[in-house]
């Protein structure tokens, strides 16, 4: 009888504790918060078949109000702030020097261009893109389109 008590209770709390460690630290539905399920779930249904019905619905009542009361104190304690991305990322590809290059302009690629790439043109580097064909290392490149911040270019055969 004790030995069926520490199981329940051993198996509803690792259940609880990898479904909080899945809401914490594991985005998604992973494996660790289907195991913590299951491992829940199989610790309720030992409850039932070896301590008996009423005890049974004590255990289920018991691990619901456990796990409801983590999810409303997490919640309300506003414990979840801490793991939230708070900062903005206002910066955009070449915005530094946009009125410095024109149409027309050449220059040479310094990584392949798939169809993205860097190209130096005029001694700095700039982020720019094919219309969807591949460029080499190294390839003499011509600005053909400016568009907001991006910079259209072609291979100059």
């Amino acid at each position: 009888m004790l030995l069926d008590w520490i199981t329940v209770v051993l198996l509803i709390g690792i259940g609880l504790l990898l479904i909080i460690v899945e809401l914490i630290f594991v985005p998604g539905t992973t494996v660790v918060g289907i195991l913590g399920f299951v491992l829940t779930a199989i610790g309720i249904w030992i409850g039932y078949a070896a301590l008996g019905t009423t005890i049974g619905h004590v255990v289920l009542a018991t691990t619901v109000l456990i796990g409801a009361l983590a999810f409303f104190y997490s919640f309300r304690s506003d414990s979840w702030s801490h793991f939230a991305l708070k900062d903005q990322n206002r910066g955009h590809v070449n915005e530094e020097f946009p009125h410095v290059l024109e149409v027309g302009e050449i220059g040479k690629t310094i990584s392949a261009l798939r169809p993205q790439g860097t190209v130096l043109f005029a001694e700095r580097h700039h982020e720019v893109q094919t219309q969807g064909e591949f460029v080499a290392p190294n390839t003499p490149v011509r600005i053909i389109r400016l568009q907001q911040n991006k910079i259209i270019v072609e291979a100059i055969s």
